[in-house]
């Protein structure tokens, strides 16, 4: 029997096809929903890339449809399959080192990209896959694709945790960490801005967008500051807006053209 199960609940809409299905984790031996976009005229003897979106804390899988109708615009001005995947109230998208149940890594990185390559018909390869998210969820897409580099070829950032380190008290991160004073390397080894250093000689295409009135704007400058230093190619984008709906509004289409050019160059 497959890894996953799948249960569709098709939601109407205009065009692109809107699919909620219930994934099984083997590695955290729980049920997970994701949302699945497809193009209307999708075609099961085609290959479509895929692009993964992972939502910010508190939120979950249904967010995107349903505060950004862009995304499943994109699907079929792009011929693109879109995969909201669930992130839990504060994953932050690592394999926990404290709790051996919490392995969203591992899910959204192996699992779920197995299963859309099974289930789909998807270009299997990094040059069809991208991955990118908002806060919470910007961490994640850069810390996924930065310790999988083989499977994203591109990943996009709005307004990212990309440095947890000052914020050790917000946002339960120490749940999945353990104290910052306790487990000092946790937080080292887990906060994306420590993880450049993997960057191999074919990295991902990157994008990385912040408000200036952001809590995560010093942080996310800080990032780019360091890309620069280590010589690692970049977009980096700064407009004056804050960690708020009305900011991504405007950034997720940024955020969209910039995966839709790397699929058109890369395939």
């Amino acid at each position: 029997m497959s890894a996953f199960t799948i249960l569709i609940a098709r939601q109407p809409v205009q065009a692109a096809k809107v699919d909620t299905v219930t994934t099984y984790s083997n590695a955290m031996q729980k049920s997970i929903k994701v949302v699945v976009i497809t193009p209307d005229n999708y075609d099961k003897h085609k290959t479509y890339p895929v692009l993964y979106i992972l939502h910010g804390y508190g939120g979950n899988y249904a967010g995107w449809v349903s505060d950004f109708p862009v995304v499943k615009d994109f699907a079929d001005d792009h011929q693109t399959i879109l995969v909201c995947a669930d992130g839990g109230v504060s994953s932050w998208y690592f394999d926990s080192p404290v709790d051996s149940a919490w392995k969203y890594e591992t899910y959204v990185a192996i699992e779920l990209v197995s299963w859309i390559d099974r289930t789909y018909a998807t270009i299997k390869s990094k040059k069809g896959r991208a991955i990118m998210g908002l806060s919470m969820g910007g961490h994640g897409a850069l810390y996924l694709a930065f310790k999988h580099q083989e499977v994203f070829g591109a990943a996009g950032s709005m307004s990212g945790g990309v440095d947890i380190r000052p914020f050790p008290e917000n946002w339960n991160i120490s749940d999945k960490l353990g104290k910052i004073k306790e487990h000092p390397n946790n937080w080292e080894e887990h906060t994306v801005i420590n993880l450049i250093g993997l960057l191999g000689k074919d990295y991902p295409a990157l994008l990385i967008d912040c408000g200036t009135s952001d809590f995560f704007y010093k942080v996310n400058v800080d990032f780019h500051n360091k890309l620069l230093e280590n010589h690692i190619s970049h977009d980096f984008i700064v407009r004056d807006g804050g960690h708020d709906l009305f900011y991504w509004t405007n950034a997720i289409d940024y955020q969209l053209l910039f995966m839709h050019l790397y699929f058109r160059k890369s395939l």
